[in-house]
C-alpha cells in the first residue's frame, strides 16, 4: 500500500499542516511519499525530506505552478495517482479547492476533514458543527481524504526521505491574475502557538484592536475573531475563527467577550488550553474553557496586561 501526501508549504518549508497530515498517512499504513508543487520549491521539498516516516518526496516545480491553481495540481496529481492507493491533503483553503477535483476526475468520493484513522478504509470526521461524529468506510479502490490538521499531532522531524522530480502539468484553464497580501508580524493564525481572539461584546473596531493588539503584542500571539465580530466589522474576515472560519487549536486560546456560539466552539474547542472573558457567568464558552473569568474585559484585561509585566 503506498500514500501520497500533498504538502502544504510557503515555498522555502512545509508547514506543520503538512506533518500532521502525514500522521494521519502513517496511521493509513504503507508506504508514504510527499508531493511539493510549486515554483522554485525545492527548499521546501528538502525541508519536507526531513519528516520521519516519509519514504521520498517527489518535487513538481514550474514556474506555471507556482500559485497552485486547483486545475494544474489536479492534472499534476492524476498523473502519478495510478501509484498509490490513497491520496491526502491537510483541510486548508487550497486542499478543499483542487481535492474535490480530484475526487471527481477518479470517479471516488471524497472523505474530508478526518479527525481519526481507524483502519485503511475507515475515517472519523465531525459533522453538524462538530457536536457529533461519523465514522465512513470507504470501498472506492483510491481514497482521496483531506485532513483536518487540529486532529493529528505532527510528525517529528529526523528523517532523510530522497527528493525526485516529477513532471508537473499546467492545465491552461485558469490564469493567475492577482492577490493583495496583507503583512504582520504576528504568527499566521491557523498556525499560531498562541491565539487572543475577541467578539462582539468589544462594541468597535477602534476598541477591538485597542485591545487585542497589545495583548497579542505582548504574547506573541495571533489575533482571532468570533464570526459576530468579523460580521460588525470590527476585524477582517481573514481574523475569523469557527466552522465558516479558521479552524485552530493552538497551545493556550483566550477568548475576550465571546458568548461560545456553537459555530465559534466548532473551530477552537480542541485547542489545549482555553480562557474565557466573559461577564456573563452563563456564556456557552466556558462550557468549554478550562479557566473562566466572569467579569468586564475592560477590567481584566489590564489587570491580565500588568500580571504579564
Amino acid at each position: 500500500m503506498a500514500v501520497l501526501v500533498i504538502a502544504d508549504h510557503d515555498g522555502s518549508a512545509v508547514r506543520d499542516t503538512t506533518n500532521k497530515t502525514v500522521t494521519a498517512a502513517l496511521k493509513i499504513g504503507g508506504d508514504v511519499d510527499v508531493l511539493v508543487v510549486g515554483s522554485g520549491a525545492k527548499a521546501a521539498a528538502d525541508s519536507a525530506a526531513k519528516i520521519t516516516g516519509v519514504r521520498k518526496v517527489l518535487l513538481a516545480d514550474s514556474a506555471d505552478l507556482g500559485h497552485q491553481l486547483a486545475e494544474s495540481v489536479e492534472a499534476t496529481v492524476l498523473g502519478l495517482a495510478s501509484g498509490y492507493d490513497a491520496i491526502l491533503s491537510p483541510a486548508t483553503n487550497d486542499g478543499k479547492n483542487f481535492m474535490p477535483r480530484i475526487a471527481a476526475k477518479l470517479d471516488v468520493a471524497p472523505i474530508s476533514d478526518i479527525v481519526e484513522v481507524v483502519s485503511a478504509d475507515t475515517f472519523v470526521r465531525p459533522i453538524y458543527a462538530g457536536n457529533a461524529l461519523e465514522t465512513v468506510q470507504s470501498s472506492d479502490a483510491k481514497k482521496v481524504i483531506t485532513v483536518r490538521p487540529t486532529g493529528f499531532d505532527a510528525a517529528a522531524d529526523g528523517g532523510s526521505a530522497s527528493v525526485e522530480t516529477v513532471a508537473g502539468v499546467d492545465a491552461g484553464k485558469a490564469a493567475f491574475v492577482g492577490e493583495e497580501l496583507v503583512k504582520s508580524d504576528r504568527p499566521e493564525l491557523g498556525a499560531a502557538k498562541i491565539i487572543v481572539s475577541g467578539g462582539r461584546a468589544l462594541g468597535s473596531a477602534e476598541e477591538f484592536h485597542a485591545v487585542m493588539d497589545p495583548l497579542a503584542d505582548k504574547l506573541g500571539a495571533a489575533v482571532g475573531a468570533s464570526r459576530a465580530a468579523v460580521d460588525a466589522g470590527y476585524a477582517p474576515n481573514d481574523y475569523q475563527v469557527g466552522q465558516t472560519g479558521k479552524v485552530v487549536a493552538p497551545q493556550l486560546y483566550i477568548a475576550i467577550g465571546i458568548s461560545g456560539a456553537i459555530q465559534h466552539l466548532a473551530g477552537m474547542k480542541d485547542s489545549k488550553v482555553i480562557v474565557a472573558i466573559n461577564k456573563d457567568a452563563d456564556a456557552p464558552i466556558f462550557q468549554v474553557a478550562d479557566y473562566g473569568i466572569v467579569g468586564d474585559y475592560k477590567t481584566v484585561v489590564p489587570e491580565l496586561m500588568a500580571a504579564l509585566g
